[in-house]
């Protein structure tokens, strides 16, 4: 599947399958294809090359067999100029299944976590942003969809309204089956709650998991190798790259608590935790390490999980191989 604007490739994608009532995450920084690729999964645009099938049956952009059944809720809310109410209900009237109205638009504004006694007469200009983003997913929620696109949902929004639309999120997975595809710079609750997370990068998927990506520019060093500053006193050593622009996959081996050099190939970086997860897929606890401003990923070992080591706020050691680096 191909898209392009102005006769620009911007999304190059052989082979993507969603699986039914699955969450699967989207990462990349701007401009790599996720919103794009959302537009295309919500059925809003048609690819120049490819085509998207729902439920095994190829559609086209606001085709009857996608219609209310699949629901994207962009980045910036649009809300009517209506009140909360009005808002919520559009969708079900257009639908022209109208039972119990009053009823469903109050379920869907508690699934995220607002009272449709205090809400529901509101007018459109009196609600924060925060509050906005969530009758704009009220919205969406109240059709039931079997698909529900969500694209940066907790970006510009308060934290309580951020909790509140991840929680509604996962809601729909488990209370409706609704399919999600979650594009997001929040990659902590990605892992969290995914059963896949994708990686994109200039339009196409690098791949899946929890690889950490490093992007350009790259510098060669005085000694002659390359690699890339994470402020004044980290920085990472590379092969060279294909370009001073590539994309680096990096896989860290091992996080130790010393400074010990596990194999003589590796490069030993010293970091901070800043976050243990428990993964969504694998069951796994996974750390995040905090080596200057870039963020390295890595499963803990069944005994570092065992003997409760190591914990947020303590210094390790971030282990990788320089020659295992792949390039994109």
């Amino acid at each position: 599947m191909k898209h392009a604007y102005g006769g620009r490739t911007v999304l190059s994608i052989e082979h993507l399958i969603v699986a039914k009532a699955s969450i699967v995450g989207l990462r990349g920084p701007n401009g790599s294809g996720k919103s794009t690729l959302l537009r295309l999964l919500g059925l809003i645009e048609k690819p120049v090359e490819g085509e998207i099938l729902f439920n095994g049956q190829a559609v086209e952009p606001f085709s009857p067999e996608g219609r209310f059944r699949i629901s994207l809720l962009p980045q910036e809310p649009f809300l009517m100029k209506r009140g909360v109410f009005g808002n919520v209900a559009y969708g079900i009237r257009i639908r022209g299944d109208v039972r119990d109205l009053t009823g469903r638009v109050h379920e869907a504004l508690s699934l995220v976590g607002l009272s449709g006694r205090d809400f529901v007469q509101r007018p459109w200009y009196a609600l924060s942003g925060g509050e906005a983003q969530r009758v704009a997913l009220a919205a969406r929620l109240a059709l039931r969809p079997d698909v529900l696109l969500l694209d940066e949902p907790t970006a510009s929004v308060d934290i309580p309204s951020a909790e509140r639309i991840r929680e509604a999120a996962f809601k729909a997975r488990e209370e409706m089956g609704t399919t999600l595809v979650i594009a997001s710079h929040h990659w902590q609750w990605l892992y969290e709650v995914c059963d896949e997370v994708f990686h994109l990068f200039g339009g196409k998927i690098l791949g899946k998991g929890r690889e950490t990506i490093l992007f350009g520019p790259w510098t060669r060093f005085d000694s002659g190798l390359w690699g890339k500053r994470f402020g004044d006193q980290h920085f990472i050593v590379a092969s060279r790259p294909p370009s001073d622009e590539s994309a680096a996959i990096v896989h860290v081996g091992s996080i130790e608590e010393d400074n010990v050099r596990v194999d003589e190939n590796d490069v030993v970086l010293k970091g901070t935790i800043t976050r243990i997860n428990l993964e969504r897929n694998s069951g796994r606890l996974v750390a995040t390490i905090a080596v200057g401003h870039q963020n390295f990923i890595v499963e803990l070992t069944e005994r570092q999980t065992r003997e409760r080591t190591l914990f947020p706020g303590k210094d390790v050691f971030v282990h990788y191989c320089p020659k295992k680096i792949r390039w994109v």
